[in-house]
């Protein structure tokens, strides 16, 4: 197990910004965590309350801080090492009215973060889509607009981008029972799952061409783990996988109606994103302050330096995130000698400068919700088991031109692992023809919401294009540790 530290971009979030006072902050940080002292969270709360005055931990000797915070002051008698700027914002005291898909099926934790998400005072509209359930500051499926100069990393998510694609084949759909070694041997070469994994050979490496890798400080000190990640999978509820797809007649341009094989991916921007959300909400959050039940919605704003490297750094992590996907569809094109007559994919974790109906310019930030605009082509699968659909947005003003990323959890992984059977696991699997490499009962097909449940309460939203049946799926194996 990794073990656990107060890395500088923890203090950094905090303000230590100098290079010497970082050595000693770091110290004895680490120090009173590696002996038990306090706990992680006691330390770094101290830590932010020694910045914000430092003379009452002056006042005793035996004070595990004293030595720093005369540090700080004599710092500050300098000019240096000054207090960072923070305010303090009030939420609305109106609740603004927004519209929820499926309000029957959402839990009421999600109801209760979108709430006070839509009572920020940078709120401009919010919408809670039927797989919703409750997140990290945003629940999960909540849509929220925000003004145009601010963002709110927390809000777009931990795993930045995390995005769907979808490759079609012209190869009949029972191919997935005539050649299953075959595909499933090629799911077993070509993708690489797990936290902290890599791979060495690329498709195509071209993204780290550009100048955006240089243009922070944090993008660069992160180039080098993207490029060794850039085509793997995290865990959690990310999969490659073979299926099924069957298209309507005259509904998939360029698809004739018809039974196909297709290959599904679901993962996002890997450790790249995960540093970058974990930076910059830590700073957001430093330099925002709002009540307890809203501290993690803390936002940064546009015309400052934080959010604008924020928002290189959100913007390049999609396109990256869109790479891995192309690099395991890609080399597994490759591998079959053919190429997808369509390929289909969609952001859900990420944030957008758009307008609504009235003209009024926003930021989008859609936490696990798919873009829905007018004619906008999108991904929502369901479980393992279930089916996940192709969809055409409806543009509906109302859900800020979104809807679902998919089916929506009923239960938490701790839940899961004590509730749900291994036998059952194994019977539906049997009763569905799934083969599946990895996963564990966290993944289990019981844990997620009734796929067409979803999608009826979200009629309104999108059209369904085409429907996916999973047949081969790979996952990350039991013993890794989700991610998201």
């Amino acid at each position: 197990m990794e073990k656990i530290k107060i890395s500088n971009n923890e203090l950094t979030a905090l303000g230590v910004n100098d290079n010497k006072i970082m050595e000693s902050f770091s110290r004895v940080a680490n120090g009173l965590l590696k002996h038990g002292v306090m706990d992680k969270q006691e330390i770094l709360a101290n830590l932010e309350a020694l910045i914000d005055d430092p003379m009452p931990y002056t006042f005793n000797k035996g004070d595990k801080f004293k030595n720093l915070a005369e540090a700080v002051i004599d710092l500050r008698k300098e000019g240096k090492f000054l207090k960072q700027p923070r305010t303090t914002f009030a939420l609305k005291k109106e609740i603004a009215d927004f519209p929820v898909y499926g309000i029957e099926h959402i839990e009421a934790g999600a109801l209760a973060q979108m709430k006070t998400a839509v009572s920020l005072p940078i709120a401009v509209a919010g919408a809670l889509m039927p797989d919703a359930h409750h997140g990290y500051g945003l629940p999960i499926g909540g849509v929220l607009a925000t003004t145009a100069n601010t963002i709110i990393p927390f809000a777009v998510g931990v795993d930045i981008a995390c995005r769907m694609c979808l490759s079609i084949f012209d190869m009949p759909a029972t191919t997935v029972d005539t050649e299953t070694d075959m595909l499933k041997g090629l799911l077993l070469n070509h993708t690489h799952f797990g936290i902290g994994g890599v791979t060495k050979n690329h498709f195509d490496s071209s993204l780290f061409d550009r100048a955006t890798w240089s243009e922070t400080k944090v993008i660069r000190n992160l180039k080098d783990k993207a490029y060794a990640q850039l085509g793997t999978s995290g865990t959690g509820n990310h999969f490659v996988e073979w299926g099924e797809l069957t298209v309507a007649d005259n509904m998939l341009k360029g698809v004739p109606a018809g039974s196909y094989l297709a290959l599904l991916s679901h993962s996002g921007s890997r450790g790249f994103g995960g540093n970058i959300a974990d930076h910059y909400s830590k700073i957001a959050m430093s330099k925002t302050r709002l009540p307890q039940e809203a501290k993690h919605l803390a936002w940064l704003n546009l015309d400052n330096d934080e959010g604008q490297e924020y928002w290189i750094a959100m913007n390049l992590a999609g396109d990256y995130a869109s790479a891995n996907h192309h690099e395991i569809h890609n080399k597994i094109a490759r591998a079959l000698n053919l190429k997808p007559v369509a390929m289909i994919e969609n952001h859900h974790n990420f944030a957008w400068k758009e307008q609504l109906a009235d003209g009024t310019d926003v930021m989008v930030h859609r936490k696990g919700a798919t873009p829905a605009g007018e004619g906008v082509l999108g991904i929502i699968p369901g479980s393992m088991s279930t089916p996940g659909f192709i969809v055409r947005g409806k543009g509906a003003t109302a859900s800020i031109n979104s809807a679902s990323h998919g089916a929506g959890r009923l239960m938490s992984r701790t839940a899961a692992f004590k509730t749900i059977k291994r036998d059952l696991v194994d019977v539906e699997l049997l009763n569905k023809k799934i083969t599946l490499v990895g996963s564990d009962l966290d993944e289990a097909p019981m844990v997620y919401k009734d796929i067409h449940t979803v999608m009826a309460a979200q009629q309104e939203l999108v059209d369904v294009l085409a429907s996916f049946q999973p047949r081969i799926v790979r996952m990350a194996d039991a013993k890794e540790k989700p991610e998201d």
